[in-house]
């Protein structure tokens, strides 16, 4: 049952990803905050979400040469990609889903 519920999860996150950029926006908006935070396992699970909302690991695999196993493993709970491995997997995601990033920086009062 419990695997049932989860496809029926996340074949509507992927179905909204689908039809609502505003929802992917929101999707890698999570993931990269979290990183920026310092918080590497919420930034990778919620790049793991985006990847398989967006585009799948067969597909970031082919785009760049890596096996999908790998890239699933990256983004997994005991995952640690490199930060040149990161990039690539985000300048793909960027590439692939027209989802693109932007820095702003603010200070903030002392």
């Amino acid at each position: 049952m419990t695997s049932l519920l989860t496809e029926d999860f996340w074949g509507i996150v992927k179905a909204r990803a689908a039809r609502e950029p505003a929802f992917r926006v929101a999707l890698l908006q999570e993931a990269m905050n979290a990183l920026l935070r310092g918080d590497a396992e919420e930034g990778r699970a919620n790049l793991r979400t985006y990847i398989d909302a967006t585009l799948g690991f067969n597909r970031l695999g082919e785009i760049l040469g890596r096996s999908p196993r790998s890239m699933t493993r990256m983004f997994g709970p005991n995952g640690n990609p490199t930060a040149e491995n990161l990039l690539a997997v985000i300048g793909a995601l960027q590439a692939e889903t027209g989802v693109h990033l932007e820095v702003h920086a603010v200070a903030r009062a002392a």
